[in-house]
């Protein structure tokens, strides 16, 4: 294929109810919506994951901008391409994994559509439904946490992850514990701890968590090993993970029992399936994590999750768990289950409202 034009839009999406955790809260989720044409017309989407500041991840909005227009996009225009040939071509530039991936997500779909194919069959995805859990944030007080993890059990969600950090942990998991006894519950600090608060965390594992989530530094492996050791609950890292080459490394270290995969912060679906081999063939289950994607980068997400290495529940969720109104048709629900559907036609699977995409834009480009 041909790329002939690559479009952006930086829209701000108002969510249904402020998103608190560790490093802060937001109201707005700002990222970008790439649409990319071939020679023929046909357009494919994708969309960067990188939010307004460097809070999760260095990258931002700003940054990513600036390297798909000033170094992805004048690589790829008016060649030939194919999905390897374009992760050739971007390996020169360094990090920025958000923006390569937003690119390389906009030709997954034009392809599957060119041939016909729902993405994830072209993945290498077994099934055709995802269970799923949800994410909450830190909540103003634990009868309101409560009330909410109420709301989303009857909803049908399979999982209960929560936000901690130091302060919001050991009595915030007691009470859930003592109201639901038996739920799968794990806890996502975000990286807010150190070893000073190690027997915080020790004490943790007296409350049956199914996993705890990147407790340390955000780009740590060596101190995460120390702590497993430690504890009887299995570590989940996501932010020390940014491609195989730290999955490695973390399996040989013994930094974590669990991963959570996130294909916008890896680089896109092609280092999430290198990922998803190397767990698979090294006995590490994995999941995938989502980062407050529109429904266009959520199928991404449901894409990855069919593959046969996802052990856990995925942070998915319904498009109503965020928005009151998403920028896809149909809007990606919630099956009586707790499973969500990966859609059978070709490329993504849904189709896009681009009007509702120009009435979030806060600006645009055209390349080409």
């Amino acid at each position: 294929m041909i790329i002939k034009t690559i479009e952006l839009y930086h829209v701000a999406m108002k969510l249904r109810e402020e998103f608190t955790t560790s490093f802060g809260s937001q109201s707005f989720r700002h990222s970008i919506i790439v649409k990319v044409e071939d020679k023929n017309g046909e357009a494919g989407w994708g969309e960067v994951v990188a939010d307004q500041g460097p809070w999760y991840s260095y990258e931002t909005v700003e940054t990513a901008w600036h390297i798909i227009r000033d170094f992805i996009a004048p690589s790829v225009i008016n060649k030939e391409l194919d999905i390897s040939r374009y992760i050739d071509t971007v390996s020169r530039i360094r990090g920025h994994n958000m923006a390569k991936a937003g690119i390389e997500y906009a030709l997954w779909d034009l392809k599957c559509k060119i041939e016909g194919i729902p993405l994830y069959k072209a993945l290498g995805g077994v099934r055709d439904r995802v269970t799923v859990g949800v994410s909450i944030g830190i909540q103003k007080s634990i009868d309101l946490l409560i009330n909410k993890i109420s709301e989303y059990l009857d909803q049908g969600y399979r999982r209960i992850k929560i936000k901690i950090k130091p302060g919001w942990d050991v009595e915030v998991i007691k009470s859930i514990r003592k109201t639901f006894p038996n739920i799968l519950l794990q806890a996502d600090a975000n990286a807010a701890y150190t070893l000073n608060e190690l027997k915080i965390l020790m004490e943790l594992d007296k409350y049956e968590l199914l996993m705890l989530e990147q407790p340390l530094h955000y780009d740590d492996l060596i101190l995460h090993a120390f702590l497993q050791r430690r504890l009887r609950t299995p570590i989940c890292l996501d932010e020390s993970i940014k491609s195989v080459r730290d999955v490695v490394a973390a399996y040989k270290l013994g930094s974590c029992s669990i991963i959570n995969v996130k294909p916008g912060r890896v680089g896109g679906l092609v280092e999430t399936k290198k990922i998803h081999d190397y767990t698979a063939e090294t006995g590490i289950p994995i999941w995938i994590g989502g980062m407050l994607e529109t429904g266009i980068g959520r199928a991404f997400l449901i894409a990855a999750a069919t593959l046969p290495n996802i052990k856990y529940p995925s942070d998915i969720s319904a498009s109503s768990r965020y928005w009151e109104e998403d920028v896809v048709e149909p809007e990606w629900t919630l099956n009586p289950d707790g499973t969500i559907t990966a859609p059978n036609k070709p490329g993504i699977g849904v189709e896009i409202l681009e009007n509702k995409i120009k009435r979030f834009t806060v600006k645009k480009i055209k390349i080409q």
